[in-house]
């Protein structure tokens, strides 16, 4: 894509335009950090020391998320803030190329937030001490040199009851190859391939607040993420420097909007590891794309007497969508049984596959098991039977890196929200010859060529599936979270997550009456888990009452529920900005329920 011009737009916007092309993890290999940051962990503690040569760590001045983002929100207790209120927004002048934004001189109560003092074992709220969009282009503020302030001990101010055996040693991901110099310009951040649970964490502002007089614990990320400062400044600059409709318009905004727009879509292509970014279609979330392939290339294609495998483990939009098709065409959804450690049972699996199979629809990471199949492999074996594959990865994008070239997947879907971006966008990645050949889902503006009423012709691939106004400064928001992502090593992620997940899982068998739901080898950090004595949904209101966020309910997987023979689970799900200590704060709350008369 060429960028056009742009000028007057906010620092993070303009940084997002001037980045070069990445391709994702495979970016932050070929240009990891010059040093490395070790955790050691204790039972007692967790003892970081700062990457050599890498500067400060995002985030790392003393400053505090501007109130207005955060006042009025419920449960939000007023603490002593980091710093003194100043009273005044900093550096609100006009943003070049647009006239001065009236009103804003001084806003009420810029200075502190509400329920955001600093947490025993944080050292300050992240820096978002600048109104977001309101710096001067080009060039971006210079990222802060301050050595890093990294906790030393764990959160007490719950005071938990640690557990009694020593914890799994928790390593703190390492790069071990050289870093390449790169001119590519990011949103300020880390440098490329460094990694930590505290650098993620300094650039979340929400972690930072207190709840119910505790600071948040939050391990419900599988039913949504937090946000990262850059994702929240560039979609606050977006609507302050850069706001207007996309594509056709002739003047400067539209350019600039239409730019960021399509610069997003070229980021998911990269992130996802697809040949172009015209085989990325914007949709809602994973619910929206699976439900434009249901009404468009299954019905074009699935008939009756034919079969849609879909595993036991499977979300509910992974199979509704199905049946609702099924019905409507006299096809058949066929389920995949499961193992007892929930698994998909590969063997029953190639049994079902036959010539009358169109479609198979399978999770590439389970929400309520974490359970990660083998995708590729049952892609390549569903393909032998021209068989189409749709992954539903909306629990994936998060945890490891994707490659759909790699599993040759047909269509891949995934929720922004999910990938620490905004609600309501996500993507449809999907062949271009598959695209090419289904017919538009919705009609209206932004997906024709021509229309008169004798004859309507549509645009080409992807424009032609998305009808109307998109979520544009939601793609600008996701746009955001990738590069933020993607600044971090994928795999180190990945790996610090699985020794996170290895260690809450020991953590969580010294809590008398606790069975966690599934075992399978290959996971992701999600912990399904029942408490003998307790109703799921009592759990969750006690552990909300010590500041811990996890979900319970049937988690829209009841069938994988069922196979366990449950209607209803507590859920703690895990992302890099986790750490030993709030899963010892867990297990703390949870052996003191166990006891509680």
């Amino acid at each position: 894509m060429t960028t056009p011009e742009f000028t007057g737009l906010a620092a993070p916007l303009s940084a997002l335009l001037g980045r070069e092309a990445k391709t994702g993890a495979a970016d932050a290999a070929a240009a990891p950090a010059t040093g490395t940051t070790t955790a050691v962990r204790t039972d007692t503690a967790t003892s970081t020391a700062p990457a050599p040569g890498t500067g400060a760590a995002p985030g790392a001045g003393a400053t505090v998320v501007p109130a207005a983002a955060m006042a009025g929100l419920p449960g939000m207790q007023s603490v002593p803030s980091a710093v003194p209120d100043t009273g005044a927004v900093p550096d609100t002048g006009a943003v070049p190329g647009t006239s001065a934004v009236l009103g804003m001189g001084t806003v009420p109560g810029m200075g502190t937030v509400p329920g955001m003092g600093t947490a025993q074992g944080m050292s300050a709220v992240p820096g978002m001490e600048a109104v977001p969009g309101t710096e001067t282009v080009p060039g971006l503020s210079a990222v802060p040199t301050a050595p890093v302030q990294t906790p030393t001990t764990a959160p007490t101010s719950t005071t938990p009851t640690t557990p009694t055996t020593t914890p799994t040693t928790i390593p703190t991901p390492t790069s071990a190859s050289t870093p390449t110099p790169t001119t590519t310009q990011h949103l300020p951040g880390t440098q490329r391939g460094a990694f930590s649970p505290e650098m993620a964490r300094r650039d979340v502002p929400i972690l930072h607040r207190l709840v119910n007089g505790r600071p948040l614990v939050w391990l419900d990320n599988g039913a949504t993420t937090q946000k990262p400062r850059q994702v929240i400044e560039a979609v606050a600059a977006f609507y302050g420097s850069a706001n207007s409709n996309i594509h056709r318009g002739a003047h400067t905004m539209a350019r600039d909007a239409t730019a960021l727009y399509e610069a997003g879509r070229a980021a998911v292509a990269d992130f996802l590891g697809a040949p172009s970014p015209e085989e990325i279609v914007f949709v809602r979330g994973t619910t929206e794309a699976i439900n434009l392939v249901a009404e468009t290339w299954g019905r074009a294609n699935i008939g009756p007497g034919d079969d849609i495998l879909v595993p036991v483990l499977e979300h509910h939009s992974d199979i509704v969508p199905w049946q609702q098709l099924a019905a409507e065409t006299h096809a058949r959804v066929v389920p995949v049984p499961l193992l007892p450690d929930g698994q998909i049972d590969q063997f029953a699996y190639a049994d079902l596959l036959s010539s009358r199979t169109r479609l198979v629809a399978v999770s590439h990471a389970s929400n309520v098991l974490g359970t990660v199949p083998p995708v590729a492999e049952m892609t390549a074996l569903a393909h032998r039977y021209g068989a189409k594959v749709l992954v539903d990865g909306a629990q994936a994008v998060a945890h490891f890196p994707v490659d759909v070239q790699a599993m040759d997947a047909d269509f891949y879907a995934f929720s922004g929200h999910k990938l620490f971006a905004p609600t309501g966008i996500g993507a449809l990645y999907a062949k271009p010859e598959l695209l090419a050949a289904m017919v538009p889902w919705q009609g209206g503006g932004n997906m024709i060529e021509s229309v008169s009423f004798d004859r309507t012709t549509f645009a080409p691939a992807p424009h032609r599936f998305e009808a109307g106004t998109g979520h544009i400064s939601g793609v600008v928001g996701l746009l955001a979270a990738l590069d933020w992502l993607s600044s971090f090593d994928h795999e180190a992620v990945a790996e610090y997550e699985a020794d996170l997940l290895a260690y809450a899982r020991q953590a969580l068998a010294m809590v008398p009456g606790l069975e966690i739901l599934g075992d399978a080898p290959d996971r992701i950090a999600v912990l399904a888990f029942t408490l003998a004595g307790h109703d799921s949904t009592a759990v969750a209101q006690f552990l909300d009452l010590e500041g811990i966020a996890v979900r319970s309910g049937h988690h829209c997987a009841q069938p994988a529920l069922a196979h366990y023979g449950l209607d209803s689970a507590v859920r703690a799900s895990l992302a890099l900005y986790n750490t030993p200590e709030e899963v010892d704060q867990l297990v703390s709350s949870l052996l003191r329920l166990q006891q509680s008369p």
